[in-house]
């Protein structure tokens, strides 16, 4: 048997997330149904490190998987991209030890949330930005950012429909708000992350690009530890996993 690493990216408009739902498309389950036809009608269980919502993208999900079948992992790419469909890709596979695991040797992901900060609405992106008509004060945004990062208790930033019990400290080693143009891309790295948190602090930050909250408020929202006082959840559309890294990730 062996355990094959892969990179997948996908566009997450059409499917109802990443894990497996009755009666409902995901991403998990299109990968298991090409996965069962190259092992010919046997079921193949894939590990993700993390799941993404309904109309959330990724750029560098990773998933696993164990197999009998013995080969190269140029071919295990081209088959795949064969069978899976056009809004799903693997970019790369490699085949890692027995005792890898996806989720929990991960060391670090990165997500990015773009907005597209414009009064007039554009249909070609309403799927992959959250487009945003009001103005913001990014600098304000900026500012804020740098409160975020280090080790906190994010319960302020965890959706109350979580149900994973458990710390809710996590560290963030990277949170950045940066403007080009008309789009704004927030990037946060951390070595966990809370149900809805990436969204909850785009949904903060923008409270405070349009004013309703200070810069400086971000330390007492954290200490308050209520999901209540944070910014609301923004959409998922604008939401990107970017990247996932491992300790092996070119010694595999």
């Amino acid at each position: 048997m062996e355990k094959i690493k892969c990179i997948l990216s996908y566009d997450g408009t059409n499917y109802s997330g990443f894990q497996i739902q009755p009666n409902k498309r995901t991403i998990q389950g299109e990968i298991e149904q090409a996965l069962q036809r190259m092992h010919k009608g046997e079921q193949i269980r894939i590990y993700a490190s993390g799941r993404t919502d309904t109309g959330v993208h990724a750029k560098g999900q990773t998933f696993m998987f164990t197999t009998p079948l013995q080969i190269p992992e140029e071919n295990w790419q081209k088959a795949l991209n064969t069978l899976l469909p056009d809004d799903l890709h693997v970019h790369q596979v490699d085949k890692v030890p027995a005792d890898f695991h996806v989720r929990f040797d991960a060391l670090e992901k990165e997500y990015r949330y773009f907005i597209w900060n414009d009064p007039e609405t554009d249909v070609f992106k309403r799927n992959y930005y959250y487009l945003y008509p009001y103005p913001l004060n990014v600098r304000n945004m900026q500012e804020a950012c740098q409160y975020l990062i280090g080790e906190h208790d994010f319960t302020s930033f965890s959706s109350a429909k979580a149900t994973a019990k458990g710390s809710k400290v996590r560290k963030l080693s990277l949170v950045s708000c940066h403007q080009h143009g008309k789009e704004i891309e927030v990037i946060v790295k951390g070595n966990g992350f809370l149900y809805h948190m990436v969204r909850i602090i785009v949904g903060t930050l923008i409270e405070i690009g349009r004013g309703d909250k200070k810069p400086t408020d971000i330390p007492t929202l954290i200490a308050a530890k209520d999901r209540k006082v944070a910014g609301p959840t923004a959409p998922p559309q604008g939401l990107y996993l970017w990247n996932v890294t491992y300790d092996l990730e070119e010694n595999n």
